[in-house]
């Protein structure tokens, strides 16, 4: 395949994936790796990712800047900081495979638990969010994007649209600038994933940019919904193997 199909077919699904990224907040990254392992493969389209979300989550930030919660963030990255930097390093000899069937089960199981009626359900407090970010942190460097690991406990913290899109965008920023420095480490950012990270950084910024303005036109509700579907699909491409 060619170098400029290649990047075009790629920048498409970033720019699609974006779109999904900014209306519920994760999932492009999810699904924008068994595009770029396709294109790839896995030990190049993992640190490319990762490249390619820096804009990603860097631009819902600054569009939602006024909502973020902060003290959510800091507890985040007091775990997921440390934790990436391990899986970065990790990434080169790590078996991915058990992993992501363990991470799909997951995904589906917290959508089951969240429909299970219950009498009443304690928000999480802040300072369980370094235990979310630890495991994000490990697991989003291994995989590269592990976001719907995280969307139960924002939307459980009482997030919602705006706020839940920003904080969750700041965290994984944490997250995903510590992965590019140990994948520097590890040997793992070659030139040629640097020049189709820098590639496809535009049409995520203005697949962000579109999803921004579909976002304030949804409810609550469908939002959740929106955000439950992804969820359920992230689990069954994890289980089937992408």
């Amino acid at each position: 395949m060619g170098l400029m199909v290649e990047v075009l077919l790629a920048s498409v699904a970033a720019f699609g994936l974006a779109v999904l990224s900014a209306v519920a907040g994760f999932g492009g990254g999810v699904l924008l790796l068994p595009v770029f392992t396709a294109l790839f493969g896995l030990r190049a389209a993992v640190p490319m990712l990762t490249l390619t979300q820096l804009s990603s989550n860097g631009s819902r930030v600054w569009l939602n800047r006024g909502e973020l919660r902060w003290p959510v963030i800091g507890w985040f990255a007091l775990g997921a900081i440390p934790c990436a930097a391990v899986g970065g390093l990790l990434l080169a000899r790590a078996p991915l495979a058990p992993l992501k069937v363990m991470l799909g089960a997951f995904l589906i199981g917290v959508v089951v638990w969240r429909r299970v009626p219950r009498t009443q359900r304690r928000p999480p407090t802040e300072p369980v969010f370094a235990v979310v970010g630890a495991a994000s942190g490990l697991g989003s460097a291994l995989l590269g994007s592990v976001g719907p690991l995280t969307a139960p406990f924002f939307l459980a913290a009482g997030l919602t649209r705006a706020a839940y899109i920003g904080t969750e965008a700041a965290s994984a920023l944490t997250l995903h600038l510590t992965k590019i420095a140990s994948y520097g480490v590890g040997d793992l950012l070659t030139s040629r994933v640097v020049l189709y990270g820098l590639a496809l950084t535009p049409a995520t910024l203005v697949g962000t940019w579109i999803g921004r303005k579909v976002v304030g036109r949804i409810s609550d509700r469908v939002f959740v919904v929106l955000v439950e579907a992804g969820l359920l699909l992230a689990g069954v491409l994890f289980l089937i193997g992408f």
